[in-house]
């Protein structure tokens, strides 16, 4: 049997208002009322009506996380700091998989609106017009993570400088031809950004660029294999390839291994993200070591500061980056 509030105040002896006030934790009910209560709940099995009390409170204690790859290696060790921040402030998560789809990320965004959330945290690239202007016209608070858009708070690196960094690692290495395996260019806060970084480090360099060395690619491994493929098969190859994500660089290492080409002697691949297969593919891969965990935490902090109207000390956060030398380079 269920049991309803009613039954619980009948059990305790007590109003249902009283029982409404110990289920949302209220200070104006004496601690022996209180310990009646809880004695009957517990006997009776009773669950509180979510919906019903979040109206009544104005909030669900609920929020929503949008990612554009459930399987992509980089989202579950930012999800996890979202989510052990909001395990401390007692709120559940809603994780919706978008798959980088406009109208599925639509749909979600809509869906936690109606569930009435009390914020959003949205991870991916480029954020489309229609879902930006939901966005911004929206009084759900939201914050980016790995991604920007107008003032909405933010967590991400400079994407820019970290591969300006690696191009220049690479040169001091004595490469100069050097290609690159991109991801999106469309995307101007990760994709393009990482790729004008390969650019400008190879000007300031005199080094030639050579539009044929740069493949985009999808951020996952079969696009960075067939990258490398690709690459690899130029009469004048590259001696270095900059991938512009783990998961790629993996693929990019296999491609070369399958080719009988030696890495890092004839070849070094470098990555971006961390990941964590990176430290256990053989070659190991040297990459760019995003803080994944660190991004989702303070994205989640900023985010339950906006919930408390704690002040935000600043609404674009740049976290800092490493590089990780390791095998394949």
């Amino acid at each position: 049997m269920r049991f309803n509030i009613k039954d619980v105040a009948r059990k305790a002896g007590v109003s249902i208002s009283t029982v409404s006030r110990v289920v949302n934790d209220s200070k104006a009910v004496r601690p022996r009322t209180k310990e009646k209560v809880e004695k009957a709940i517990e006997e009776l099995g009773y669950k509180p009506n979510a919906i019903a009390r979040s109206l009544k409170i104005k909030n669900t204690k609920t929020i929503g996380i949008m990612i554009p790859d459930i399987s992509n290696q980089f989202y579950p060790e930012v999800v996890r700091g979202v989510e052990d921040v909001a395990n401390m402030y007692k709120y559940n998560i809603f994780l919706c998989n978008t798959d980088l789809d406009k109208e599925k990320e639509v749909q979600y965004f809509d869906a936690l609106e109606e569930k009435q959330v009390d914020g959003i945290i949205f991870m991916g690239n480029l954020i489309p017009l229609e879902l930006g202007e939901k966005f911004q016209k929206s009084d759900i608070p939201i914050v980016l993570i790995g991604t920007d858009y107008g003032d909405l708070p933010s967590v991400t690196i400079n994407n820019h400088q970290a591969s300006i960094d690696v191009i220049n690692y690479l040169i001091k290495k004595g490469h100069k031809k050097i290609g690159m395996i991109t991801g999106k260019e469309y995307d101007p806060v990760v994709g393009l950004a990482r790729k004008e970084g390969y650019k400008k480090a190879l000007q300031e360099a005199d080094i030639e660029y050579v539009e044929e060395l740069i493949i985009e690619g999808g951020y996952r491994f079969r696009s960075g294999y067939e990258g490398a493929k690709k690459l690899l098969d130029f009469k004048n190859r590259p001696t270095a390839i900059f991938v512009a994500s783990d998961e790629m660089a993996i693929g990019a290492i296999r491609a070369a291994l399958e080719k009988g080409i030696a890495i890092p002697d004839e070849l070094a691949i470098v990555g971006f993200d961390n990941i964590d297969m990176a430290g256990k593919v053989y070659p190991s891969l040297s990459t760019i070591a995003q803080p994944m965990y660190e991004m989702g935490a303070i994205g989640m902090r900023v985010l339950t500061k906006i919930l408390n109207d704690e002040t935000l000390d600043n609404k674009k956060v740049l976290l800092n980056y490493s590089f990780i030398e390791r095998e394949s380079s």
